[in-house]
């Protein structure tokens, strides 16, 4: 994507986290801390009530598809949506330009995942309505960074730190893994960050990704294991090997083992690290990835962060349609069979 986009704002597409800079970036967090109730089903919203939400997912996905969906639906709105490439029209030769144009004619508003970088702005060019970016294969995923800077800002303030001046280690396949590009040019956003990432071998962070963030004067440093790499981090982000993007060549030769496990944290002297992961976790044995033996320590994250989507991919959705925090006051009131269950 070499052209420059607008910020993201009503009626504005959101395909790259570079539609953002700290003041809307600031404003979009403003929205989900004040839809929180309505994320945690404390109130029922008609905001959205006669509004469609168009939900295109050509590569599997559960948390994000029904994020968004789960989203839509908590502000009043109404969903469709198709899920594969076996189901839809393109499985037929159906062009990009075709399917953008006649889903939106059935839509106020687009999300989209597909396996090809690039592809989701083909859809926003061609698309009468507002496209959200929900990963356009190993590009970006916009929403996917909003929410894991949120976490993070929320996670660090809860230890009196700020997202400036952190130190962060990013861990995993950071090749092919499009949610650690999309997070460490969000994070550039912010002052003096410390980036410090580990990859194997072939699985190495882009070169212009790792320019990105040191053009904007932040630190970013390889470190050569995985115990090194988080020693002395404020939060540690992991990824999973992205097999499914990579040559069965490639594939059979990645790692085994943990990406990252409790020994790991002791050895480095930071159990009490914040840990975060944008998941699926690969839980099969030798796969690589995040142990569950991390998952009883305190800075444990990863389920903050899918709690948070819902309230990023709610303010997603009010900004792209120009609905504001008052006119979701205003339609907002209590569930009534959960304060009957209450009583």
């Amino acid at each position: 994507m070499t052209h420059v986009l607008p910020l993201f704002e009503q009626g504005r597409h959101l395909l790259s986290v570079s539609q953002f800079d700290r003041s809307n970036l600031g404003t979009i967090f403003e929205v989900a801390d004040a839809v929180d109730l309505i994320a945690k089903r404390q109130g029922v919203c008609t905001v959205l009530d006669g509004a469609m939400l168009g939900s295109l997912f050509f590569e599997p996905s559960t948390r994000t598809r029904l994020s968004f969906e789960s989203a839509f639906l908590r502000l009043g709105g109404e969903v469709t949506t198709t899920t594969g490439f076996t189901f839809s029209s393109m499985a037929k030769g159906e062009s990009i330009a075709d399917t953008a144009r006649v889903v939106s004619g059935y839509s106020d508003v687009l999300v989209v995942r597909h396996p090809e970088a690039g592809s989701v702005a083909e859809f926003a060019r061609h698309s009468t309505v507002p496209v959200v970016n929900a990963g356009d294969g190993a590009g970006e995923h916009p929403s996917q960074a909003l929410l894991d800077v949120y976490t993070l800002q929320k996670e660090l303030h809860q230890r009196g730190k700020t997202v400036d001046r952190c130190h962060i280690a990013i861990l995993g396949d950071l090749k092919f893994g499009r949610t650690v590009h999309s997070l460490i040019k969000l994070m550039s956003l912010y002052e003096s960050i410390t980036f410090t990432v580990f990859a194997p071998t072939g699985l190495e962070l882009p070169l212009d990704v790792e320019q990105y963030a040191q053009q904007r004067g932040h630190r970013l440093q390889v470190a050569p294991n995985v115990v090194e790499a988080v020693r002395g981090a404020d939060a540690i982000y992991a990824t999973r090997v992205q097999r499914e993007r990579m040559t069965a060549e490639l594939a059979q030769s990645a790692a085994r083992g943990d990406l990252l496990n409790r020994a790991i944290l002791t050895q480095a002297s930071n159990e009490d690290a914040i840990i975060m992961h944008p998941l699926p976790r690969d839980s099969r044995p030798d796969s690589y990835d995040l142990s569950s033996d991390v998952d009883e320590l305190s800075g444990l994250a990863i389920f903050h962060q899918t709690d948070n989507g819902l309230n990023i991919r709610m303010a997603i959705f009010l900004t792209a349609l120009g609905v504001t925090v008052e006119a979701v006051r205003l339609t907002t009131k209590q569930r009534p069979w959960k304060a009957t269950l209450r009583s």
